[in-house]
């Protein structure tokens, strides 16, 4: 099973921003509830090179964080869109490997597992605790292979 809901993908275009000033901008927008955000590079008038700022978010958050996006950039206007979406359903797992759990999360479409990721989060973690002797990607794999058991399968009871 999979759920439908909306989104709002607000945007702007911006050609005389630094790199320093946009820098932030992304991590701000996520850190105040933006489901996604990003730069695409775009060519302006006068064959100027800009970004467009793109920020995915709940409807219901769409004019905070316009208002964000006009106060921290110099647009003078942010472009709403409303789009339907369909969201594969998930469940988390943990899985233990060498260096410790990690939780993985398992795409699952109509009840069946078809993919499965690490979180890097863990994997960094791990890592680090094992002071230089294994690398993220290491723990990455090792997790993901061990969550691999689940793909085909429905997602095991009780996780989210």
């Amino acid at each position: 099973m999979t759920t439908r809901d909306q989104v709002v993908r607000l945007s702007c275009n911006l050609d005389d921003m630094s790199g320093e000033e946009l820098g932030g901008l992304i991590e701000a927008m996520l850190d105040r509830g933006a489901l996604d955000a990003w730069f695409t590079p775009i060519q302006m008038k006068k064959s100027r090179p800009g970004v467009m700022v793109s920020v995915l978010c709940r409807p219901g958050d769409g004019e905070r964080l316009a208002t964000i996006l006009l106060a921290k950039t110099s647009t003078l206007g942010v472009r709403y869109e409303t789009i339907e979406r369909r969201i594969a359903d998930r469940a988390v797992v943990a899985v233990e490997t060498p260096w410790g759990s990690v939780g993985c999360k398992l795409k699952v479409l109509d009840d069946v597992v078809v993919g499965c990721k690490a979180e890097q989060d863990d994997c960094r973690r791990l890592a680090s605790a094992a002071g230089g002797a294994v690398e993220p990607r290491q723990v990455k794999l090792a997790a993901e292979t061990r969550a691999s058991k689940w793909l085909g399968h429905p997602p095991p009871a009780g996780n989210d």
